[in-house]
Formats: structure tokens, sequence, C-alpha cells
């Protein structure tokens, strides 16, 4: 439990109280057009989302109560299960959309790899606190890349996105926990090639490769190039809330990987440029908590967060704007899926535990 004089950043508290109430706003506007084509539910969408960020806010609140030093304890433990759960979903997980990323349990279905990113933060942060003074050495970096590797591979077969943020996770905390950088250079090395093996193992990531080349050229283009039109036609303040053309299956799945798009072509540059404030204002509190935590473990945990929000906001808005190939990646608090809200949100009380045991 949280010292009887602690206090929680309140700042950190009210911008993801800001990105939920957004979030849920745009998933409803964006989502609309599809439930009422698919379920004859125009708030289909909305009503799962907001069950899942009730419960994600409920277990927000809990875990902020808890002490942190506590739920590292349980680390190895989360690892394990991340691992057991990811195996699980190459044999009997639930193919949506030509990918299997899903293990259903009766109506409910569950995304490992969300809980693999919050197992990871808190597993290297438990081993690099462990290692205490032996983390400059470059025996310790490969130690802490290697003990990657397995959930790294695992999640990698179906969901590369996912393991590049896994991986990059797992690169921002040795840089956090070691004084020297020279080394992470042949880190840095060791990543593309990795990345570089995964995507040529599968003929259709090089297929996405060609795709981002020349979206015109594809039929699997046409997502590409309709988000694309989208933020283009939404101008400096946008058509309205509500408004947007592209959403009406032009788009497809729009309130998805895509919500991006329509948020800007509902709320033009204006209120894109806001969220990404928002988002910036949030990353930028995870490092105030990271660096004026009590300890190396604590230090680490909201590092881990902010490296995790960070790569995934920029790759989902890297892709809507296909700056880079299409990974299939969410952005956070706003896309739909109830497995990723709730974790983000038990990850924000993570944060938030932290904050309350400030120097």
């Amino acid at each position: 439990m949280p010292e009887k004089d602690s206090k929680i950043d309140h700042t950190l508290l009210v911008l993801v109280l800001i990105l939920v109430v957004f979030g849920m706003v745009m998933l409803y506007s964006t989502s609309a057009y599809n439930g009422r084509v698919k379920f004859d539910d125009s708030a289909y969408y909305f009503k799962k989302q907001f069950l899942a960020t009730a419960l994600g806010l409920t277990g927000m609140y809990f875990i902020t109560r808890w002490d942190y030093r506590w739920m590292a304890l349980f680390a190895p433990f989360c690892y394990l299960l991340a691992i057991g759960l990811s195996t699980a979903v190459l044999f009997v997980g639930q193919e949506i959309n030509g990918s299997k990323r899903w293990l259903s349990f009766g109506p409910l279905s569950f995304q490992p790899s969300e809980f693999a990113k919050v197992a990871v933060i808190l597993f290297l942060a438990w081993q690099i606190e462990k290692t205490k003074k032996k983390t400059d050495g470059f025996l310790f970096m490969i130690r802490i890349l290697l003990s990657l590797l397995p959930i790294v591979g695992l999640v990698g077969t179906n969901n590369l996105s996912t393991a590049i943020i896994i991986l990059g996770i797992g690169v921002i905390l040795i840089f956090v926990s070691n004084p020297k950088y020279l080394q992470f250079l042949v880190i840095g090395g060791a990543g593309i090639g990795f990345i570089a093996v995964f995507l040529a193992a599968e003929s259709y990531r090089l297929e996405r490769l060609a795709i981002w080349r020349e979206p015109e050229k594809y039929e699997k283009g046409f997502q590409t190039i309709q988000g694309l039109y989208a933020i283009g036609s939404g101008g400096i303040f946008g058509r309205g809330l509500g408004s947007s053309i592209q959403k009406l299956g032009f788009v497809p799945e729009a309130q998805n990987d895509m919500i991006f798009s329509i948020i800007c072509e509902e709320l033009g540059l204006v209120g894109a440029s806001l969220l990404i404030l928002v988002f910036g204002l949030l990353i930028w509190r995870l490092a105030v908590i990271s660096m004026k935590s009590r300890d190396l473990m604590g230090s680490l945990i909201s590092a881990g967060i902010m490296g995790h929000m960070a790569i995934q906001v920029i790759l989902n808005i890297a892709v809507v704007t296909n700056t880079i190939p299409n990974t299939g990646i969410t952005l956070p608090f706003v896309s739909y899926g109830g497995t990723s809200v709730v974790f983000l949100l038990g990850e924000m009380g993570l944060a938030l535990s932290v904050s309350c045991h400030q120097k």
C-alpha cells in the first residue's frame, strides 16, 4: 500500500482520463456505421469497449493502491505465463481477419500479446534490479536480450509489430540502466538483423513492403490510400465530429488501426495535433515519474511503460500516414480493443503506484 503521506501524480491521472474519454467519443463516432451494418446496433463496438474500459479503470484503481515492489515479486511468474499463453495461441488460437492472435474462453476473447508487454516490463525491471551494479558490461546486455528471445519469437510468429514493441522496451530499459553508449550500436545492428529475418520469413511481410512503396498498384493498398484521403480531406479544422465520409466503408474496420485517419478527417490538423500533444505530455509525465522514483525498480517500470507508449503511438501514426509499412498496431486508448485498453490502464496503474513512492 502507498505511504500515508504519498500522493499520486494527478497530472498523469488527468491525462489518462482525457485519453479514455476522447477515445470513447471517437470510437463511437468511427464505429457507429460498421456496428449498424454488421450487427444492427450502432453502439455495438462502443458498448464492448465501455465494459472493457470500466474493467480497466477498476483494475487501475486497485493497482495504484498496491505497492509496485510487491507486484514485481510475481514478475518471473508473469513472464512464464506470457510465454505459455503465447505458445497456446500457436496451437489453439482463434483467427480473426487473417491473424491468429486470440485465445477464446467461451464468449470472451483474449489477446496474450497485450499481457506479454506488461509481463516483459515487470520481468526486465525485476531482472535488472537484481543485477544491481553489474549493468555496465556487454554481457549484461546480451543476457537481457537473450531472456527476451523466447517471448519475442513466439509473439513475432503472428504479430511482428508487438514483437518489435517488446524488443524496443528491452532496448530502452537496457539504455536506462547502462551508462555506456557505444554498445547500443551493436544492439541496433542486431535488432535490424532480427527484423530483417522476420520480414523475409513470410511472403506476406515482403508484400507489405511492396504495398507501402506503391499502394496504388495493389488491391491491398486500398486501405492505405483511403486513409490518406481521409487525412487530406480533413484540412485544418476537419469536417466536424461524426461527419467523416471515409468511415462509411471506404476505410475498412476504421475503428481499429486506422482510427487516427478518421480523427484527422473529422477534427482536422488542429484536433490531431492536440491529441499528439496529450500523448506527448503523457510520455513526459512517465519520464518524470521514472526520474523521481526512489529506487531502480520503480524507475525501470516507469521507463518501460514510457517506452511502450512512445513506440506504439509513433508506430501507429507512422503506419496511418504511410511513413512505414502497415504493421497492424492500434492507437493506445483510442482504437477498438478490449484487451488492449485493460492492460494499458493496468500499466497506468503501475506508473501511478510508482508515483506514490517518489523522492
